[in-house]
């Protein structure tokens, strides 16, 4: 993993957390969020939904999605690496593996920041992203640990588990064949993480911690030995946690 795809690869991993780092709101202004209320928003409202617009919020979320998104297929691109060793892929293929990967992960970006501004101006986010509904943070947490059960979820993650198999059933010898594999590996990896990663509008999107917490989870779901024991247990915790939020006292 020395060759310069692999080192490019990992460039675009660190800066993309290094820019989220950038974003992520500190810990102490967390605080005063909690102490002030409504008029500490106000007094940030610079980075409002409003005032960056799609744009900004577009932005923020792609840079979000690749770098969460990007660790968690690297099995994958290690499995296509095996296969520039065998004669069967080139680096050329590589790069477009990665960037037909991330192409839908950039389609999920903007259905976010649409989503983000919609549930803003309802009065359900805050400026910074985060749930002020319990409601809609008991209703995505239930959504998110329902959908870790349902067969889309199991036929996606199988496939993502077993990257040679995804790579000798889809294979064709064309030209663009790798950004086809690219994209098909992204849906497939949307399949598996969209309900997980909107789950950034209950622990904030420009919650660090959240975001690094998430994505290590997703990593590890992808793993065929240990992934097969997270992903229900994890449902089932979501689940309650979504039961907690719309019921605190229950």
């Amino acid at each position: 993993m020395q060759a310069p795809h692999w080192l490019a690869l990992f460039g675009l991993i660190l800066v993309g957390w290094g820019l989220l780092y950038a974003m992520a709101l500190p810990p102490d202004a967390l605080e005063l969020s909690r102490i002030y209320g409504a008029d500490f928003w106000r007094s940030i409202c610079i980075v409002a939904p409003d005032q960056a617009g799609f744009a900004g919020l577009f932005a923020m979320w792609a840079v979000m999605s690749a770098a969460m998104m990007a660790p968690t297929a690297l099995p994958s691109f290690a499995t296509y690496d095996d296969l520039i060793a065998s004669g069967a892929g080139t680096r050329q293929g590589f790069v477009q593996l990665v960037a037909g990967y991330l192409a839908v992960w950039l389609g999920f970006a903007a259905i976010a920041a649409v989503g983000q501004l919609l549930l803003f101006r309802a009065g359900l986010l805050s400026p910074l992203g985060q749930s002020v509904s319990p409601w809609l943070t008991g209703g995505l947490l239930i959504g998110a640990g329902v959908y870790q059960f349902s067969s889309l979820k199991d036929a996606c993650l199988s496939k993502c588990r077993q990257p040679m198999t995804f790579f000798m059933q889809y294979w064709r010898a064309t030209r663009w064949n790798a950004a086809a594999l690219g994209v098909r590996l992204g849906a497939l990896c949307l399949g598996c993480c969209w309900a997980l990663m909107l789950l950034g509008f209950v622990g904030g999107v420009m919650n660090l911690a959240f975001m690094g917490l998430a994505t290590l989870i997703m990593i590890f779901e992808k793993l065929p030995d240990l992934g097969r024991y997270l992903t229900r247990p994890l449902g089932w915790a979501l689940i309650a946690g979504g039961i907690w939020a719309l019921f605190p006292g229950g």
